[in-house]
């Protein structure tokens, strides 16, 4: 019973391995609000209502493919922040970014899935959060190892009185920072993911031509604002 339980539970994993890539492939052609279970299925030889058994809705699906994508940068962040000295924080920093670009860049659609315009409908669960800041854990951990190291200068500009509290629910991906280190953090955030959106969204096109390069200069301005040293 077990051998075939096993078995089992093969066959299921392969094909939920089968459906989620059909519907990657999808996702470049009709984008997240053209994903279609029916559509999938056909693709696939099934009946429509045997997918059914795999993923109960179009939301399942796409919480899945949203879970795989987050996890997917997450592991890539990690592995390359990981190979880096511990105290060459400006390293570290520009390796997590380098990695969030070359994924973003070889997967262009799912990085749409993730930060692009909302899905019409579909609102993520909370089973979404774990794997979406994985990557930002990662960043706010080598800001963290780098004021705790003496290594990061303090911010040029204090935040406002009105901002107080504000850096609570940011912190927990950098514990033992103040507020200031928060905020001047959340600007090289945007600025990060700013770029990734003007890049895979076309932004750049006719614009800028060796964006790699620009890429990692602007990355190494946005350590310089940070104050890590390098």
């Amino acid at each position: 019973m077990t051998a075939s339980r096993t078995a089992r539970e093969r066959v299921r994993a392969e094909l939920i391995r089968e459906i989620t890539d059909i519907a990657r492939r999808q996702l470049a052609t009709d984008g997240a609000g053209g994903l279609s279970l029916r559509a999938v299925a056909r693709e696939m030889g099934m009946v429509s209502s045997a997918i059914y058994r795999y993923f109960p809705s179009r939301d399942d699906l796409l919480t899945t493919l949203i879970i795989d994508g987050y996890n997917a940068i997450g592991e890539a962040v990690e592995r390359a922040e990981a190979a880096c000295p511990r105290d060459d924080f400006a390293g570290r920093w520009l390796a997590a970014c380098h990695a969030l670009r070359d994924w973003a860049v070889a997967h262009p659609h799912e990085y749409a899935l993730l930060y692009g315009s909302p899905v019409p409908g579909y609102h993520a669960p909370q089973d979404t959060i774990a794997a979406r800041v994985r990557d930002v854990t990662v960043l706010g951990g080598i800001v963290s190892d780098a004021w705790r190291a003496g290594a990061m200068r303090a911010p040029a500009i204090e935040p406002p009185a009105e901002l107080e509290g504000e850096a609570a629910g940011v912190r927990e991906h950098m514990p033992g920072v103040p507020d200031g280190v928060v905020w001047q953090t959340v600007a090289a955030w945007t600025a990060l993911y700013g770029w990734l959106s003007f890049e895979v969204f076309g932004q750049f096109n006719g614009t800028i031509e060796d964006r790699r390069a620009a890429f990692d200069h602007s990355m190494r301005l946005t350590a310089a604002t940070m104050g890590l040293a390098q």
